[in-house]
Order: structure tokens, then sequence, then C-alpha cells
């Protein structure tokens, strides 16, 4: 969503202005692009984003004038220098490439699964609900993005878990996901709008998603039957620090892990500034957690993060077996036993995740935080 707010504003411009030079079929072809940019149910990588406004801006006024914008002014830097890309590109056909583009997007939007769900729950983009005997599989589904968290599928997930927790017909809760990711984290579109918003917006943005996060890590604490996540490839962020709030973890011998909070001026969630130390000790929390050192699978079982290793080639097999031993045990004894095991903990969790929420609304609304993701956008773009 880097370019989403100049991007609508720009579009809500243009169509209202005059294009005399053109037919009218190409113009209205045109307009009609520009709503059905608004229809997808992804939102495309930014540097789609930056074509898409750059086509945009080519087809409404010409070739880019003005002077570039300077290093720190990273969203208007990088639309000036998409724009610059075209020049000598006339309107017209920048018209034709920007209805191709728009036209090949809602194509592969279409062609694109419907999200899956259970009676009850509702479907939600990116994340898959289901019921496959005794157990309720909670599976992310958003291989090309590597199953990166959007704010609806934070939303649906917590759901999700609540959903589970009374479901009479399962014994036990399962994490997935689909494609050779387990999940990169946070979608950086979630923080990318803030670029371009004014001090208050960025402070109800922060504040918005803070009880997003704190309300998703609460429903991973109040969980009241064994949740068990299956990795079969990297994780990062987010996806990481959930995983003592399982109560088996199950990764392929592909799994690797990390969590760059200090790198993104950002600072740890999920309770894990308590469950990290608890688990490895105080000097390997700091060295994960500070210093977002890379684990790969067997670093993360020796530190008690994963419970068990398999090899990749037979993840799927191995590891639903584990699954399917735990879902046929008495399910009250199993909801009794995680109860007790977690309740020890609960509280220390509760105020850990409330603590931790409250400094990364901070954390989100500093400079300091703002250019580290710029520099960490910019070296993703190179």
């Amino acid at each position: 969503r880097m370019l989403s707010r100049a991007l609508s504003s720009v579009v809500a411009r243009a169509s209202a202005a005059n294009f005399p030079s053109r037919s009218f079929s190409s113009q209205a072809a045109f307009e009609k692009a520009q709503a059905d940019l608004k229809t997808l149910k992804e939102e495309p990588d930014n540097d789609v984003k930056l074509k898409i406004y750059a086509l945009f801006k080519q087809a409404s006024s010409g070739d880019v004038s003005g002077s570039r914008p300077g290093m720190m002014d990273f969203v208007k830097r990088a639309k000036y220098d998409a724009h610059a890309k075209l020049k000598g590109i006339n309107k017209d056909d920048a018209q034709k490439k920007y209805i191709e583009l728009i036209s090949s997007l809602l194509g592969a939007d279409a062609a694109a699964p419907e999200a899956k769900s259970v009676e009850g729950l509702k479907a939600v983009q990116g994340v898959d609900f289901s019921i496959k005997g005794k157990v309720f599989e909670i599976r992310l589904n958003r291989p090309t993005k590597f199953n990166a968290l959007t704010l609806d599928m934070y939303n649906g997930i917590t759901e999700a878990l609540h959903f589970a927790s009374n479901h009479k017909e399962t014994s036990v809760t399962v994490m997935t996901a689909a494609g050779d990711y387990y999940c990169s984290g946070n979608d950086l579109s979630n923080f990318a709008k803030a670029a371009t918003a004014s001090k208050a917006e960025v402070k109800e943005m922060a504040e918005y998603s803070g009880v997003i996060l704190q309300k998703y890590t609460q429903a991973y604490i109040d969980h009241n039957k064994p949740l068990i996540t299956l990795c079969q490839g990297p994780a990062v962020g987010i996806a990481v620090t959930v995983l003592p709030l399982s109560d088996m973890v199950i990764v392929s011998d592909k799994y690797s892990c990390v969590t760059p909070f200090a790198s993104l001026g950002q600072s740890p969630e999920a309770a894990s500034s308590y469950s990290f130390p608890l688990l490895m000790g105080p000097v390997k929390a700091s060295e994960v957690l500070l210093m977002g050192r890379k684990l790969n699978a067997q670093q993360a079982a020796q530190l008690g993060l994963v419970s068990m290793v398999v090899p990749h080639a037979q993840f799927e097999e191995l590891a639903w077996k584990e699954v399917e031993a735990m879902s046929v045990l008495p399910p009250e004894s199993l909801r009794l036993n995680k109860m007790l095991l977690r309740d020890i903990h609960r509280e220390a969790l509760t105020k850990a995740n409330k603590t931790e929420c409250e400094l990364i609304v901070q954390r989100w609304q500093s400079k300091e935080c703002a250019n580290a993701i710029a520099a960490f956008m910019t070296r993703k773009k190179k």
C-alpha cells in the first residue's frame, strides 16, 4: 500500500480530466481500468504499483517534470524514477500499456483460489480454514507473497483461533502454510502507507495496528486446545515469536528463522520478551531478539523453539502423522492438560503482550523505524 493514497488521489483527479485528443472508446477503457484496479482481491507488489503509477502519469500528463526528490523522501523519489523511465512514450501508448497491465492483474486475480472457510467463520483472503477429522486447520495460503500477513489475515486468524477453541468436534488446532515459505512475517504494505501519511494519521494507524496485534497474540495465549505449528520453510518476525505459544512445533530441515526487529527499528512482539528468555535463557534470547541472529532448523531445536525436525521430502507425511496421533487422544484430557500448562504462565504472557504492544506502537511512530523500513525497502528493490 506504499502508493495507494497517492495513486487514489491521482486517479480521482484524472477521472475528472478531459483528454480531447483521444477517442471516446479508448478513454472509456482507460477509466474502466482505473475502476477495475480498485476491485483486485490481492494488492499488487510495490514494484507493480510503481509501474501502474508511472503509466498513469505518463498517460495523463506526459513526461516527468520537476526536480528529482531527495534520498530521504524515498516514496516520492521512487515514483519520480518510475515515471522518468517512461520518458518519450506518447500518452496514447501509455494509456494502452496501463489498460493491458490492469487487464493482466485482473486475470491473475481471477485465477487466484478463493479463500476457504468452515460454516460459521468468515472467509479471509490469504488464509484457509478447514476441518480434517478431529483437527481444525488454519493454513496460510498466500505463497506468491511468501505468506506475509496482512491486517485482514491477522484479524481472520484471531477469529479462527477463538472459533477453534469453542469448536466441539475438534480436539487439536494446527497452523500450516502453502508454498516453500512458512511465513515472511508482516506484509510491509501494513507500514508503507505511513510514508505518505500525516503525523496524526500515522498515530491512528499505529494504534489501530497495535490493537490488532495485541488481540492476535492474546488469541494464541488463550487458545484452550493443543496448538501444533507445522513449518515447511523459512519464518520471519511474528511467525517466529508466536512459536513458544504453540504446544508442538514441527519443521522441515529446510526451515530457518530470524527476528530482525532492531534492524527495522522495531521491538519484539507476541510475548517473546517473556517466552524467549524462559525457553533459551536471557543471553541466547538477546542474541536472537536483539541481534537478529538467523537460526537453521537444528539450531532452533537446540534453543527450544522447535520440537522436531524432519526431512523435507517426508515433511507432510511425518508431520501429519504426529498431528493425527495427538488428535485421537481423549479431547477433554487434552484440553485440561493444555490449560494446566498454560495457566502457569498466562498472567505473565498477557502482561508481556500488553507491554510489548504499547512499546511497538511508539516504535511504529518513530523516525528511526520509518527510516529503517525505508532503507530496507530500498535495498530490497536493488
